[in-house]
């Protein structure tokens, strides 16, 4: 009967905005909340078939959907790992809850915002208990070769506020100059020192002691140097012995000729380095290649070192960390080194709008959503993170108080229809209906 399709169908107008106000009204209470991803509810119409000479309303059925590819404006803060998603990608995290349990099984979801800080144990964990999570790096700060499409490897990057770090001096270069006057014959043929502080692979502070003899010969000038090497560490060891001679020649005057060794590796001509044992491991010394300006030099009456550098640093207090913007999580010291502990990768899906969401404003991988592979942020189709931001909601008030109105409206013209097919039905089996205002 074509006047009861009218009331089914009118009902199910009444079903149908009633979604839609439910829709609207979690997305308004939401406007503020970061990395919330609007819901929109679509409707569509059912067709019955009709009859010969008749026409059964069909009604309104409606389909709810979260669009989690649609990306909310970033916001500055001052906290340095509040990370946002600048492009496509999301977050890996886990929950506190599952390490509570500490069964070694820490699920993965996924974020496209937080404002992670450590906790008691170091967790980098926002309020609501999501504990980011990424690849730790090896002991030199590479990161070992994980699977991309697995969660293996993925560990809750934790954070020890009271971590040391010290790098070893491996490398430093010597630019100095030798007087000249020293190896002509009649000189006085003094000792020349320096010292220079290095660190051992422990961090701890020794000096290389280096003397430079000249030759003095009876007649002329000998142009010629012995340096000798020796280690703090090594209760005052030689460690290196070398002839240094220089050239006498016009145009290539006072610039380093030959380097030969007595106690150590040989030089190397090519990268105008030597290599000494020092307690701890080998050191490369730069001395300058032969006819370089840059490194030893034998010129007029001064002894003048002009310049020492050298790589490693004293152990340090952790100070900070931050995530860079290709997911290194980077931990800066106090004795002005950088280290990094961890790499937070980008997770992306086929087909974003799939997945399952969660309270947090977190989603689960699902069939709908197809596999996942994790990016290196920056790398592929994904983004990069931005610290010291945090996403926005993508709620649109203005819209969504405007579909509020039209919904209402809608909602209040199918009630409208359900007292007119009331009052249609009963005149038409002539019984009393009393209409309600």
């Amino acid at each position: 009967m074509t006047i009861s399709s009218s009331l089914n169908a009118s009902v199910a107008g009444l079903a149908a905005n009633a979604s839609r106000l439910a829709t609207i009204s979690d997305n308004i209470a939401n406007s503020s909340t970061f990395g919330y991803k609007r819901v929109e509810t679509d409707f569509h119409s059912m067709v019955i078939e009709n009859g010969a000479g008749g026409y059964s309303a069909g009604g309104v059925r409606t389909s709810t959907q979260r669009l989690i590819d649609q990306r909310g404006s970033l916001v500055a803060t001052s906290n340095p790992t509040d990370l946002a998603v600048r492009g496509r990608g999301m977050l890996p995290v886990t929950t506190e809850a599952s390490l509570q349990v500490d069964n070694g099984d820490n699920p993965m979801f996924l974020a496209t915002t937080g404002s992670f800080r450590t906790d008691d144990q170091g967790y980098m964990r926002t309020s609501s208990g999501l504990v980011l999570m990424g690849w730790p790096a090896a002991a030199d700060g590479t990161i070992p070769a994980y699977p991309r499409d697995a969660v293996n490897g993925l560990e809750p990057v934790q954070i020890n506020a009271n971590q040391f770090a010290g790098e070893p001096t491996t490398r430093m270069d010597m630019a100095l100059n030798l007087p000249a006057t020293s190896t002509e014959a009649g000189g006085a043929g003094g000792t020349e020192t320096l010292s220079i502080e290095y660190f051992d692979n422990l961090g701890k502070s020794a000096n290389l002691s280096i003397d430079f003899n000249p030759t003095v010969p009876a007649a002329g000038a000998s142009n010629e140097w012995t340096m000798t090497i020796s280690d703090s560490a090594s209760g005052g060891a030689i460690v290196g012995e070398y002839t240094l001679t220089f050239d006498g020649t016009r145009g290539a005057g006072g610039s380093l000729l030959t380097v030969a060794e007595t106690i150590g590796a040989p030089y190397d001509p090519a990268t105008g380095t030597i290599e000494v044992a020092v307690d701890g491991g080998p050191l490369t010394i730069g001395l300058g290649g032969p006819g370089s300006e840059a490194g030893m030099t034998q010129l007029s009456d001064a002894f003048v070192p002009t310049s020492i550098s050298k790589n490693g640093t004293s152990v340090g207090n952790l100070t900070s960390v931050e995530v860079d913007a290709n997911g290194f999580v980077r931990a800066s010291f106090d004795s002005g080194i950088n280290r990094v502990l961890y790499q937070v990768p980008l997770v992306d899906v086929r087909n974003v709008n799939g997945l399952e969401a969660l309270d947090g404003q977190t989603y689960a991988v699902t069939t709908d959503s197809g596999p996942f592979f994790m990016w290196d942020a920056g790398d592929g189709p994904t983004g990069d993170i931005i610290g010291y931001a945090r996403e926005e909601s993508t709620t649109d008030v203005a819209g969504e108080l405007t579909n509020l109105i039209q919904t209402q409206r809608a909602y209040s013209s199918n009630a409208k229809v359900i007292q007119t097919v009331a009052l249609s039905i009963a005149e038409a089996t002539d019984l009393p209906v009393e209409i309600m205002d």
